[in-house]
């Protein structure tokens, strides 16, 4: 006991210096190539091209289509505007199912548009929306499924599309962490009516900000890219309601420039899910969640879940001593869109419809990973949670 103690000390877990002198937060950002990013950001500045569908978004939004396999991409100036234009463009309206455990984001961009969310609970092993659950919350007012690839990992599309054409339902899905990943060979991007990426800072491959929808459907493209800029159908002429969700030129430059980098990305979230594989595997409680790795997968995430009934502490103290020590993990998707504003005041018992989304968010923990990121600091992030286990079991 004195031992443990005495290294819990040298930790700072009971005050004192922090482990690490630098933050360590989960979503730092992946950086590609500088010189190749600052020599396409002179060259927009040199062209005095800087937004309104320049040639850096142009081939940006060429190259992601490519790498999906679909054909259309449209390069938004966020995730969230993108889901709000590709929901209305596809003709959303009523209710939506979707899942509660995903950023607030996705419940927004329905209720934004005075669209309900319907919260569906999650298989628990996938943390994906459950199709077995789904049916049972369709209504008449029930005009689409949006389904979120959670971590990456992708939902269950079969069964999904087989709901979505048996009950004449749209089909969309939020694939915010899933740029780069694959279902059974296929790119994560071309199911369903349409795709959502978002090239936010904190997400694989970033464009600062951003986002993209993609689809293999010419008329919701059209419309999309109608939607995407006021309703502009050439030079003083609006065909259609719109907005400005346009992606801007530095910011393509950004995504191309990550675009070169992505094999390297990768490389770097492989290795270092595989080493906290290796440093986390014994530690009582405490199980990483895996990918397929038959798939292509981005390893983005590090998604740990904490059974306090084995750890004898509980999650929201092991992130406070994480905290303590400048490890900034994080409690993804805490505490679920059901219990956020405004939908915990509009449908107050949803939880109770909800058992898995609300054991998940209890338990969800997220570690730092990414190309800042070293072999030494995994190790001490393992060796921390291990001793505040060891420690809370000796209470």
């Amino acid at each position: 006991m004195y031992q443990i103690k005495k290294y819990l000390n040298e930790l700072a877990l009971f005050g004192g210096t922090p482990t690490f002198s630098e933050k360590l937060h989960v979503g730092r950002p992946n950086i590609g190539n500088r010189e190749c990013l600052l020599a396409r950001i002179n060259d927009i500045l040199d062209r005095k091209w800087l937004t309104n569908n320049g040639i850096y978004v142009q081939e940006f939004e060429h190259h992601i289509a490519e790498f999906v396999g679909v054909k259309h991409c449209i390069a938004i100036c966020n995730a969230t505007v993108a889901l709000e234009i590709a929901i209305r463009a596809a003709g959303l309206k009523g209710e939506v199912i979707v899942p509660s455990f995903t950023f607030i984001a996705t419940a927004h961009a329905l209720q934004w548009q005075e669209i309900t969310p319907v919260f569906c609970d999650i298989d628990p092993q996938t943390h994906n929306i459950d199709p077995n659950k789904i049916v049972q919350s369709i209504t008449p007012n029930t005009t689409g499924i949006l389904g979120v690839h959670l971590w990456g990992r992708p939902c269950n599309v079969e069964a999904l599309s087989e709901i979505a054409d048996t009950y004449n339902l749209k089909l969309m899905f939020d694939a915010a962490h899933a740029f780069g990943c694959s279902h059974q060979g296929r790119m994560i991007g071309s199911f369903g009516d349409a795709e959502v990426f978002s090239f936010h800072a904190t997400k694989f491959l970033n464009t600062f900000e951003g986002g993209a929808i993609v689809t293999n459907s010419d008329e919701l493209a059209e419309k999309i890219r109608l939607m995407t800029n006021f309703g502009f159908a050439g030079m003083d002429k609006v065909i259609y309601i719109g907005t400005n969700g346009k992606m801007t030129e530095v910011s393509a430059a950004m995504g191309l420039t990550s675009l070169e980098s992505i094999d390297n990305f990768i490389e770097i979230n492989y290795r270092n899910y595989k080493w906290y594989q290796q440093v986390l595997v014994d530690i009582p409680g405490i199980y990483l969640l895996n990918y397929n790795e038959k798939e292509t997968c981005n390893y983005q995430y590090i998604v740990l879940e904490v059974e306090e009934s084995e750890t004898k502490i509980s999650r929201d103290k092991l992130l406070e001593i994480l905290h303590a020590e400048n490890i900034i993990a994080r409690r993804y998707f805490y505490p679920g869109c059901h219990r956020m504003e405004p939908y915990n005041s509009y449908f107050p018992y949803a939880r109770l419809l909800l058992p898995e989304t609300e054991r998940l968010a209890e338990k969800v923990l997220l570690l730092p990973t990414g190309s800042s990121s070293t072999k030494e600091q995994i190790r001490i992030i393992a060796q921390i949670i291990r001793i505040a286990i060891t420690e809370a079991k000796h209470v």
